[in-house]
């Protein structure tokens, strides 16, 4: 039962930390999708979770928390669409700069209001999200393998986790099942299209950024609010980077999205497990490695086991409207 229990705290593990890659990949969807390519998704992430994190010390709620990281996201959002779609800058460099931006100014703020080095102060337990019980989850703890797997796997984890996986079908749903989806699929490969039929271009990517917003303000808000129990410096590591590869890697498709972000989930629980961990044939591997472990697996999956990932055609590209 040693490697069954040690397996389920990897795979619980997994869980928890692919839920911000997947918040960030469903969000970067909706923007490439649209025809916006979205580098700023760590930028905004990173401030969602310092409003989240400030705002929930101050006010002392988890709700006006994750309300805070939401209207900052989405306003970052705003301004790479105000940059991009408005003045057809270029989407690269606004998504550089939105990062920079969201980096410097959460430390600065962070020492100007709270004086603790650019963090946050701790959060209580009516400020941060905790974790939930499954009904029927403390019966059936003591059932082999499935009350192990319903009462240690799927259960206790918090609201934010059932509503990252939720978004999934929430998703394709909305991608392929609805006008806006519709409309949102076709104004990333013929922008001109959907204008001749009459349909605002502009807007129709203003809301799809809009969506973006919310989401990664949802994920920033876990990272602070529910992983951890506030705000530190460079919270985000990477992880908005690792949700766009995740996205080529899933081929800008919802279900195919939650999996890349399982798999990456999967490889960073397990880099933490095997720290300092003696393994056959190698002895003791350097903690450095280790850490380093995910990213290097992910060049290699993207280099060599996706095929040919074909974005949207019109993704990258500024729409000008025919006089």
């Amino acid at each position: 039962m040693d490697i069954f229990d040690a397996s389920l705290q990897v795979l619980n593990s997994t869980i928890r930390l692919s839920v911000p890659l997947l918040l960030a990949c469903l969000a970067g969807l909706y923007s490439e999708r649209s025809g916006i390519f979205d580098i700023g998704l760590e930028g905004k992430m990173l401030a969602g979770a310092f409003a989240g994190a400030a705002a929930a010390a101050v006010f002392h709620s988890a709700l006006i928390g994750i309300g805070m990281a939401i209207l900052v996201s989405v306003g970052f959002a705003l301004v790479h669409g105000f940059a991009s779609i408005t003045h057809r800058g270029n989407q690269i460099v606004s998504g550089v700069a939105i990062n920079f931006i969201a980096a410097g100014s959460t430390i600065i703020l962070g020492q100007a209001w709270f004086q603790q080095g650019g963090r946050t102060p701790a959060l209580g337990a009516g400020e941060r999200f905790s974790s939930i019980a499954l009904p029927g989850a403390d019966a059936v703890r003591d059932v082999p393998v499935l009350g192990a797997l319903y009462s240690g796997l799927l259960s206790g984890h918090s609201a934010l986790v059932y509503l990252a996986f939720t978004m999934v079908p929430v998703t394709w749903w909305v991608l392929y099942r609805t006008r806006f989806g519709l409309r949102l699929r076709a104004v990333g490969e013929n922008p001109a299209a959907v204008d001749t039929a009459g349909i605002s271009v502009t807007w129709l990517r203003y809301r799809a950024l809009i969506c973006t917003g919310v989401l990664t303000g949802i994920a920033g808000a876990y990272l602070s609010m529910a992983q951890n129990g506030g705000f530190v410096k460079d919270m985000t590591a990477g992880k908005g980077y690792i949700a766009l590869a995740a996205l080529i890697f899933a081929k800008w498709k919802p279900v195919n999205a939650m999996f890349a972000c399982l798999l990456f989930g999967f490889l960073d629980a397990l880099s933490i497990r095997l720290q300092g961990t003696p393994l056959p044939l190698v002895g003791k591997v350097p903690v450095q490695f280790m850490q380093a472990l995910p990213y290097v697996l992910t060049v290699v999956l993207l280099a060599g086991f996706i095929g040919k990932a074909i974005p949207p055609k019109a993704g990258g590209v500024p729409y000008v409207k025919e006089r």
